[in-house]
This record gives structure tokens, sequence and C-alpha cells, in this order.
């Protein structure tokens, strides 16, 4: 039996989804740059409890926002 997803669990899948296909519209020679930069601040939090509601939910917010900054067209590298 597969476990379904709800609520806030889907809104993390679902921003890891934009994170990698906004990295996938960078050049091919700085895709892993941002590929790894994903990887490791998912990875910062991979221990977070399921139920503290509040950290991820802020956490997304700062996401968003990097997400927001980082798919700029003229922002080609990330170190």
């Amino acid at each position: 039996m597969v476990a379904r997803l709800r609520g806030i669990q889907q809104d993390v899948i679902h921003f890891y989804r934009q994170c990698i296909r906004a990295a996938m519209k960078k050049p091919v020679e700085t895709r892993p740059h941002f590929i790894d930069y994903i990887h490791s601040e998912f990875g910062k939090h991979k221990n977070l409890q399921r139920k503290d509601f509040t950290t991820i939910e802020y956490l997304l917010r700062v996401g968003n926002k990097k997400l927001k900054m980082y798919s700029q067209p003229e922002l080609k590298d990330i170190h």
C-alpha cells in the first residue's frame, strides 16, 4: 500500500520540483551547481520533524523567495 502525501508534504514535494525545473532552465554547464545547491539546502533540513509545521512553512516562504531570485534569467551561475 502506498502512503498518500498530505498538505504540507505535498507542498514540499511541489516546491522541490519547482526548484529542479528552474535549475533545468539554466545553462547546461552551470546546471550541476544549481542542482547541488538545491540538494544541499534540502539536505540541511532532512531531519526536521514532519509535524514541525511552523518551521516547514517558514522554510517554504524563504525558499520561495530564493527560488524567485535564482530563477531570474540574468543569473547564470551559483556558487
